[in-house]
């Protein structure tokens, strides 16, 4: 499902596998309620949480794995020794089975995106 054509976060939802579906909707449910006055979009095919018109975080359901767009380097340089055991590219974390996603973790890093503005990569 690499890029969705849906033009909202339902239809997305709506269209991702089942098996990642209520995953994925925690990881909206979180992403909305830590993300106060962030602005939830489509961008680029996946979820994305927009402060002032940027993109800051996004999520999405890859071909073998659930990404989570960190797009903050400032929050990344911060959780350094955390994020150290993670499969992580250079803007994201993937979680290759569903079942594993850390949503402590998630929301440590969104309270620490929404608590104030920074650079985005």
């Amino acid at each position: 499902m690499v890029q969705s054509a849906a033009g909202d976060v339902d239809g997305y939802l709506a269209e991702a596998p089942e098996e990642r579906r209520a995953v994925l909707t925690e990881l909206r449910r979180l992403c909305r309620a830590e993300l106060a006055g962030f602005d939830e979009v489509m961008a680029y095919g996946m979820p994305a949480y927009e402060r002032d018109g940027t993109a800051e975080i996004a999520f999405a359901s890859q071909k073998q794995y659930i990404s989570f767009y960190l797009l903050r380097s400032d929050v990344r340089e911060a959780f350094e020794e955390r994020l150290a055991g993670q499969d992580m590219g250079k803007g994201c974390l993937r979680f290759r089975k569903p079942e594993r996603v850390d949503f402590g973790l998630l929301r440590d890093l969104l309270r620490a995106t929404a608590a104030r503005p920074g650079t985005v990569c």
